[in-house]
């Protein structure tokens, strides 16, 4: 999950949303002005259950909603960050209207809990980026995020235990010696799934080049955040046409076909946060 950008450093006269006292303005998404994003907002609820508007200048639009300032100022969201129901309940809500608007345009996700003082300072933004954030509107327009992780899993490599009926022809092998030879077999199944986990990250790589206009690369996941079988040593997003989806798909998970202790995990096509600009902080923390 991402920090939060903030820039609620004092009150604000944003619209009122469906709290009471300051609000200031929540920002979800950057796309062009028009019916698509205008549908969307009418539609949509955003955090806290608050109405969404489009705040436009020029050619661009941002959805955006009213949230309390004390709740979203720099200190209100080191308080929330402590609060994992509530942090969540705002994720869940953000990337609902991400993910809605996405169905409709084109869009540039913001990161979590990027908010401004008010409508004029998303105006100012936009005015003032306005290039930078029209070009990378062409850059995603009729694609899609696509993720893909490669996982090394020595268990799956090593394969079904041998059987414990000993040779009658074989020489007997002390107990001592046959835990020595165990270990150096786990110990090169080990590395030999690595090695083969690593071949087929590069070869995944030069299948998405083929077909994927950009790509981000990522921390590998550990932990629960690691979906796959094993460990996870290879996390990237790609910016694939719309139209080669399928493609894209058969390609990159053929990589590993035949590569016993390696797999790779393919999700999405997602809103294309990897490759978003967020923007630019005046006197808050990310």
């Amino acid at each position: 999950m991402n920090h939060p950008t903030t820039e609620a450093g004092e009150r604000s006269g944003a619209p009122a949303g469906a709290g009471e006292g300051p609000q200031v303005a929540y920002v979800y998404a950057l796309g062009r002005a028009g019916a698509a994003l205008e549908g969307a907002a009418a539609r949509l609820t955003g955090v806290r259950g608050g109405a969404l508007r489009t705040v436009t200048a020029g050619t661009l639009a941002a959805l955006v909603s009213s949230v309390p300032a004390d709740a979203f100022s720099e200190e209100g969201m080191k308080a929330q960050l402590g609060n994992l129901a509530e942090l969540e309940e705002i994720a869940r809500a953000h990337h609902a209207v991400v993910e809605a608007a996405v169905g409709s345009a084109t869009v540039l996700p913001m990161r979590l809990a990027t908010v401004y003082l008010d409508d004029d300072r998303v105006r100012s933004m936009l005015d003032e980026r306005g290039a930078e954030f029209d070009a990378r509107l062409s850059l995603l327009e009729g694609h899609a995020e696509v993720g893909v992780k490669v996982y090394a899993d020595p268990r799956a490599a090593a394969g079904p235990p041998p059987p414990d009926t000993p040779d009658p022809a074989a020489p007997p092998v002390s107990p001592g010696r046959a835990y020595l030879q165990r270990r150096r077999a786990q110990r090169r199944t080990h590395r030999d799934a690595y090695r083969a986990a690593g071949a087929v990250a590069e070869e995944v790589r030069d299948r998405a080049a083929a077909l994927a206009r950009d790509r981000v690369v990522h921390r590998p996941q550990q932990g629960e955040l690691a979906s796959g079988p094993g460990e996870n040593i290879a996390n990237e997003a790609y910016l694939v046409p719309a139209d080669r989806l399928r493609d894209f798909r058969r390609a990159v998970s053929a990589a590993a076909e035949g590569v016993p202790g390696v797999h790779v995990e393919i999700t999405g096509p997602w809103a294309p946060y990897s490759f978003a600009t967020p923007p630019a902080v005046e006197g808050g923390s990310s």
